[in-house]
């Protein structure tokens, strides 16, 4: 069995950990009344801490190959995974970047400095802020649109992720789980 490395793990699984954490915010929120504006900066810096991840792990993997598919996988199940995993890394950069530009395109945005994490204030993008108000209404309205469409597109290829990554392991056989799990490897 040939594994991940180690570096390909931690960008797998922090980026997985704060995308959960991040949908669990974007589901808490309304359900609160008062004090919902720190989870919605929250919401946001780790929106932008996972496009930054996402891009240091695109580099990463140009640079490394990752290890090749069993040889049991059939071919569907080898596109499956191909297309899958490609339309994850397009989510990955799609949502945080329709957040950033739907935040950018906020009517209350010049009054409400972006802060990461509260360590220092995130610029939002000049040529959106810049727009007129219909317009910047418009773009906040079509980029959130698009930022809740491709959160729904996300728990449909999470859950394929998932249950493909359970049945290579437990019904197929294989000991898929154990690639990309960190720690020693099992003889």
């Amino acid at each position: 069995m040939v594994r991940y490395t180690r570096t390909a793990m931690l960008f797998h699984w922090l980026i997985a950990v704060l995308i959960v954490a991040n949908v669990g915010l974007a589901w808490v929120w309304p359900t609160l009344d008062d004090g919902v504006r720190p989870l919605i900066d929250t919401h946001k810096s780790i929106g932008i801490t996972v496009l930054g991840l996402t891009i240091m792990r695109v580099l990463w993997r140009l640079t490394h190959r990752p290890p090749p598919l069993p040889h049991g996988y059939k071919r569907w199940e080898t596109y499956a995974s191909g297309a899958t995993h490609f339309l994850l890394y397009l989510i990955m950069f799609g949502l945080p970047l329709t957040g950033w530009i739907m935040d950018s395109a906020w009517k209350s945005a010049g009054e409400n400095p972006m802060s990461l994490f509260g360590l220092f204030e995130w610029p939002r993008i000049g040529a959106v802020m810049s727009l007129d108000p219909a317009t910047k209404e418009s773009v906040h309205d079509g980029f959130g649109m698009a930022h809740g469409n491709l959160a729904v597109i996300l728990y449909a290829l999470f859950a394929l992720h998932v249950l493909g990554a359970l049945k290579h392991q437990f019904w197929d056989g294989e000991r898929e789980l154990q690639r990309m799990l960190p720690g020693r490897q099992a003889g």
